[in-house]
């Protein structure tokens, strides 16, 4: 049961090559197609463009970083600075929806209020040993 398979025949004799019309007896008045390479060709190109530009595209990264690597870095550390208070926020935020733990926490706050008061704001001797620890921090952190 082997099929034979005939070689297709044109039906527009007349037409020249590389173009498609559709069979009819008022064929001189429709439009002729392009042919078909003209057209791949130009996807050839455009995807050889794309190509070019994805394979160059670790580089453009690279020299774009390199480039601007400070204010990126200083960026990132703002966006993280902002996810840290909103989480941070969020977990005060979850304590404080607890009865007894916002009242044993305004307790310890109160008390140490009290604490710190007494310990360094009364007296002027104390005043001038919190005024010289404070200087002292500030030197730590600013090199002065």
């Amino acid at each position: 049961m082997e099929t034979e398979q005939k070689p297709l025949e044109s039906l527009n004799t007349d037409v020249s090559e590389g173009t498609i019309a559709l069979p009819s007896a008022a064929n001189n008045n429709l439009p002729k197609l392009p042919p078909a390479t003209a057209n791949t060709a130009q996807w050839q190109q455009i995807t050889q463009q794309v190509t070019d530009f994805l394979a160059e595209l670790p580089g453009y990264i690279g020299s774009f970083y390199q480039k601007y690597s400070q204010p990126i870095l200083t960026v990132l550390l703002i966006l993280s600075a902002i996810v840290t208070l909103k989480v941070v926020l969020a977990l005060v935020g979850a304590i404080n929806d607890i009865p007894l733990l916002t009242l044993f926490f305004e307790l310890i706050g109160i008390s140490y209020s009290i604490w710190f008061t007494f310990r360094y704001l009364l007296k002027a001797s104390t005043r001038q040993e919190l005024s010289a620890e404070i200087d002292t921090l500030k030197n730590q952190v600013f090199g002065k």
